[in-house]
């Protein structure tokens, strides 16, 4: 089984379904805060591969759903890391225990969980 740094938003619901999956299939979780991680160009870089720009974003991210931010508009500048939670690519990556899991990255806001 892997030792997999998990790198979180705090309280998102999705994430702790996607935390679940992955214990569940025996790995390890060191957990990280996303979001007071000190990010850089270099340190981030990395987990998008050779994904499009376009995929590097979180369709249900308020910037995106309101349209100040439109990832397709945007250019891409020139161990293994991922971004995003595809339970089939994480499956082929490390393994799942139930690698057809519907599992998304969005993460509901406070409101929509009520």
């Amino acid at each position: 089984m892997a030792n997999i740094t998990f790198f979180e938003k705090p309280g998102c619901i999705s994430n702790a379904r996607q935390k679940r999956l992955l214990e569940n299939s025996g790995h390890q979780l060191p957990i990280a805060n996303l979001l007071a991680q000190p990010w850089t160009p270099a340190t981030l870089r990395p987990f998008f591969g050779a994904m499009p720009v376009a995929a590097w974003f979180n369709a249900a991210a308020p910037a995106i759903r309101s349209g100040r931010v439109r990832p397709e508009a945007l250019d891409q500048v020139g161990g293994s890391r991922r971004a995003g939670f595809d339970p089939a690519e994480i499956h082929a990556w490390t393994g799942l225990a139930d690698p057809g899991s519907k599992i998304s990255d969005a993460c509901p806001t406070p409101a929509a969980r009520t």
